[in-house]
């Protein structure tokens, strides 16, 4: 087949040979991968993005050989005709098929790369590309992300708004992130970007909308003790996520702070908007408004001109909706609960919290402090224990060790001290952060922190000796160990909050 033969230079021939080796090579992929899995999920980046660009280098190199070739063939032509362009002439065969190979091969790439720009965007798009790419930088996330009530939900969907101009700005903040961990230049832990995160209208109120409340929820929880016996405790918790109409009149519930009647304004001086020291309810329909301020975190009028005014959202509780590192006390709870650790081993909650509540350099040397400490004890108290019961003292410590890698990332410096969950009020303030009775407004009217305000306790104790409510009234909280009425004044992050 006659060419031109300005083809036969070294650059046009370099390049016709890399672009057609990396468009075999990622035919070649695209198969193989679509019918036999290969290469799982890094295959995508070679497929739609690396081999891509060398493909379309590969093709520029074509033109540009033959451009230079032209010049050189030009200077040395005894004539002295300098032609700026070819002239394209179809009754030459050589122009004839150099123009058909160049319409034929323009198209064929055309579709490969549209087909390939849509797959690299689906790519970049799939929980995958954000979660393992950079494993150790995404491994915290991508780890809790798959033990959250939205892991069939994909990242973008709350953290990349709709349409091209979302797209266009998340891949560029991404040009950044890459060169953060290619540098090394990325923090431990990676802050959390509160103040750039999309709002819930955009995000949560896409599935869940405070026109629907949803009904009351039931909730058992179980907790073990620190002591030889790891005594249970078992408490039942209707939890007040809607209103109620009873009769005293309508009961309020816990959505009401988002309802479209009210409108809640808050001002933090903390980077995390954990401390709150002022909030102001408005009755949208009245028009009535109240300015609520804490008395034991006074500012200054020129304090509070300085601070950003937030309406309250979803978010503002439900700020781990995805990402939960849950607390030693709780992920091992839920363990004895399911019997994923044997009730019956004596201490095994106190081995377990001991272990857990250290730090440690990295993921392996928590795996084998957890093993040492926990044999050594049984060596030292009871041998003949760890003995008879070695299956379930192997299974113990291989839970505690699974719980620490799914919650705690030492390399990363993620768990639950740097980012704290304000659903509830055990490890961190939570609700207490303005249902505290402190805050109050001029007249005295403070924003409550009695207990019933969110849920009504309607069992609780030990197995053997369960007390229920009559009537859904709620009972008295009983705390597990005598502290006698510390737990009605003091938080109950003061205790439970961990941070050892």
């Amino acid at each position: 087949m006659k060419l031109p033969s300005s083809i036969k230079n070294w650059i046009s021939i370099t390049g016709a040979v890399l672009a057609v080796f990396n468009l075999a090579s990622i035919l070649s992929l695209m198969l193989l991968n679509y019918f036999f899995g290969f290469g799982g999920s890094y295959i995508g980046l070679f497929i739609y993005i690396v081999l891509p660009v060398f493909m379309f280098v590969g093709l520029f190199m074509i033109p540009i050989g033959m451009r230079i070739y032209r010049k050189k063939a030009r200077k040395a032509e005894a004539e002295g005709k300098s032609l700026s362009w070819p002239i394209i002439d179809f009754n030459n065969i050589a122009v004839r098929n150099a123009s058909i190979i160049f319409i034929v091969g323009t198209v064929f790439l055309l579709i490969i790369s549209s087909v390939g720009s849509y797959e690299a965007f689906h790519y970049t798009e799939s929980v995958e590309f954000c979660g393992k790419l950079c494993h150790q930088v995404m491994e915290p996330e991508y780890t809790t992300y798959h033990g959250s009530s939205h892991e069939r939900v994909a990242c973008v969907e709350c953290h990349v708004g709709s349409g091209a101009s979302w797209y266009v700005k998340s891949k560029m903040s991404g040009l950044y992130q890459v060169y953060s961990v290619l540098a090394n230049k990325y923090p431990t832990p990676i802050p959390t970007p509160i103040a750039n995160l999309r709002p819930a209208q955009e995000t949560c109120e896409e599935c869940h909308w405070p026109e629907k409340f949803y009904d009351r929820k039931m909730r058992v929880e179980h907790s073990f003790l620190a002591d030889d016996e790891n005594t249970e405790n078992i408490i039942q918790l209707q939890v007040k996520t809607s209103s109620k109409v009873t009769g005293h009149g309508l009961e309020n519930g816990i959505h009401q702070h988002i309802s479209p009647d009210v409108k809640i304004e808050y001002k933090t001086s903390d980077p995390q908007r954990q401390v709150i020291p002022w909030v102001k309810y408005t009755n949208v329909k009245t028009g009535e408004s109240h300015i609520f301020t804490d008395s034991d975190n006074p500012v200054t009028a020129e304090e509070l001109d300085s601070m950003e005014t937030r309406v309250m959202d979803c978010l503002d509780c439900h700020n781990r909706p995805s990402h939960d590192y849950k607390v030693p006390q709780n992920f091992i709870d839920k363990s004895l609960a399911e019997g994923k650790i044997s009730k019956t081993l004596p201490s095994i909650k106190l081995l377990a919290m001991t272990a857990l509540n250290q730090d440690y350099p990295t993921k392996d040397s928590a795996f084998f402090a957890i093993d040492a400490q926990v044999k050594e004890y049984y060596e030292m108290t009871d041998p003949e224990l760890l003995e008879s019961r070695k299956s379930d003292v192997a299974q113990a410590i291989a839970e505690i060790q699974n719980d620490y890698a799914n919650n705690i990332f030492p390399e990363m410096k993620a768990s639950w001290k740097s980012y704290p969950n304000n659903i509830g009020h055990m490890e961190t303030d939570g609700c207490f952060r303005c249902h505290n009775d402190r805050h109050a407004t001029e007249s005295g009217t403070v924003i409550s922190k009695d207990c019933n305000l969110c849920h009504d306790i309607l069992a609780q104790g030990t197995p053997d000796n369960m007390v229920y409510s009559a009537s859904f009234e709620s009972l008295d909280f009983v705390h597990p160990v005598d502290i006698d009425e510390e737990w009605r004044t003091e938080n109950c992050s003061t205790c439970h909050a961990a941070l050892y």
